[in-house]
């Protein structure tokens, strides 16, 4: 299941953006700061690899494999930040770290790291 960092980022903004309700092309833009357009095109391709569905009312909903690798990235960068902060990091500088390490850290040391800070599952 290899896919692009940028689209991991897209499908964990959807996630998250999902539980304040239904989320649209414009909310995404908002988000991550980018335009509209280059969002609909993303959002577009998403679709094609079944990562995302295009509701008829425009809304935008994470189909079953998108779920996965949303939660997956969602789950290590809230994992991450709470082990950064534990260390002595700032809250925002952890938060941005967590970012960039949550795409290339590997099963293995992610699942090592949680079981040394005490992270069940």
């Amino acid at each position: 299941m290899e896919i692009r960092e940028s689209a991991e980022m897209y499908l964990e903004t959807i996630f998250v953006l999902s539980k304040n309700g239904k989320v649209r092309s414009i909310d995404i833009a908002k988000a991550m700061g980018f335009s509209r357009p280059s969002v609909s095109v993303t959002i577009h391709n998403l679709e094609k690899e079944k990562y995302v569905n295009i509701e008829s009312d425009g809304s935008i909903t994470l189909a079953p494999k998108g779920q996965e690798i949303a939660q997956r990235i969602y789950e290590r960068h809230t994992v991450i930040t709470s082990m950064l902060e534990q260390l002595g990091v700032d809250k925002e500088t952890a938060a941005a770290d967590a970012c960039k390490i949550e795409h290339d850290i590997s099963d293995i040391t992610f699942s090592c790291l949680k079981k040394h800070f005490g992270y069940n599952g």
